[in-house]
């Protein structure tokens, strides 16, 4: 360096001096320290991808599922009573909704009466029954009696004629005739008299399976008038939670108008793996569960079932493959696992919580 125009040489003995190496007992002690590190490192990584990475299948895609049951209504009318709360606890049978009874009331009175006046129509034609069947007996007596008196006039004609026209007046024979044509004509008259009888006995008898129709129809409106009433009270189909629920006292409701959802508490997974991740995967293996909500447990379920189809089959718009460009992606299939043991009672897992399975394939 220069210092006022002069220039000073650094003197030899301040030049950086070069570190001596190693000596090389130290460098083969090293390598004999690291080497085998090293292989235990490979070695416990391969055995732990061995025993805890390739013989399982694990997604982040799967989800508590269960079959939640929509409760509604199944007659109109206004809502006069509500028995339960949100996220209320129900059994089957317990009584949730109540709607008005009393327009279903009077319609079953009404029911009741037309079916009894159904049944006195049908009585009454039974007796009319009856009725054209006696007409029909006198009828048939009165063919008999115009027969003989036919035969009788017919005898007395041929008396009349056997004998010579000096014994008999022509005006006692000109009466024989008469008389027995008026009784031939007198048998026609007892024959349709009778055959009208037999018709309206006929007629009567349809109107007995008209009356008889009747009165099956009154008792069916009567049934369903009972249906109808006993629909006024909505009790739960099965035992679960009450949830969703929009219904409020004094609503009017509609038939099919979803009031609450009752969800139950045997729940399932259903977990959303690719579909490279199947090629091992079957019914009954074994799956460790962990739930978002309780990060801290474990639980035990098995493979029940994999669905026949992608999820992306099954959407609401399924994708056509053959319309335009094509873009390979890895689809997803949706599997069952069933818990092996009851899920504990102070736990609330429900529909929707997320869930991380991790399924034993080999």
């Amino acid at each position: 360096m220069e210092q006022e125009g002069k220039k000073v040489e650094v003197p030899s003995n301040l030049e950086k001096e070069t570190v001596p190496p190693p000596p090389r007992n130290k460098r083969r002690k090293l390598q004999l320290l690291v080497v085998p590190a090293v292989l235990v490192v490979v070695v416990a990584v391969i055995f732990f991808y061995v025993h805890f990475v390739a013989p399982y299948e694990s997604t982040d895609d799967a989800f508590i599922e269960d079959y939640v049951t929509l409760v509604s209504s199944r007659v109109p009318g206004q809502v006069a009573k509500l028995s339960v709360t949100d996220n209320q606890e129900v059994k089957a049978g317990d009584l949730l909704v109540e709607i008005d009874p009393r327009d279903y009331e009077t319609s079953l009175a009404n029911m009741r009466a037309e079916l009894v006046a159904a049944r006195s129509q049908l009585d009454q034609s039974q007796a009319q029954v009856k009725v054209s069947e006696a007409k029909v007996a006198q009828a048939q007596a009165a063919v008999i009696a115009a027969e003989a008196e036919a035969q009788r006039a017919t005898n007395d004609l041929q008396r009349y004629e056997s004998v010579e026209s000096r014994a008999v007046s022509k005006s006692a024979f000109d009466l024989s005739q008469a008389q027995a044509q008026a009784a031939l004509a007198n048998v026609e008259a007892a024959h349709s008299q009778a055959k009208a009888a037999e018709s309206e006995v006929a007629l009567s008898q349809a109107g007995v399976e008209t009356a008889g129709a009747a009165v099956q129809q009154a008792e069916a409106r009567l049934q369903q008038a009972e249906l109808n009433l006993s629909y006024t009270k909505i009790i739960a189909p099965r035992d679960g939670r009450v949830t969703a629920r929009t219904v409020q006292l004094g609503n009017y409701v509609q038939p099919g108008q979803a009031m609450l959802t009752l969800v139950p508490k045997d729940v399932w997974v259903v977990a959303n793996f690719k579909e490279t991740q199947l090629t091992w995967m079957r019914a009954g293996q074994p799956v460790e569960l962990r739930v978002d909500a309780f990060p801290n447990r474990k639980f035990k379920g098995k493979v029940d079932s994999l669905q026949a189809g992608t999820g992306a089959r099954f959407s609401l718009l399924p994708p056509e493959n053959a319309v335009g460009n094509y873009v390979k992606v890895v689809q997803r299939v949706p599997v069952k696992i069933v818990f092996d043991e009851p899920l504990p009672a102070g736990l609330d897992i429900a529909p929707g919580m997320s869930v991380v399975p991790k399924v034993k394939v080999k």
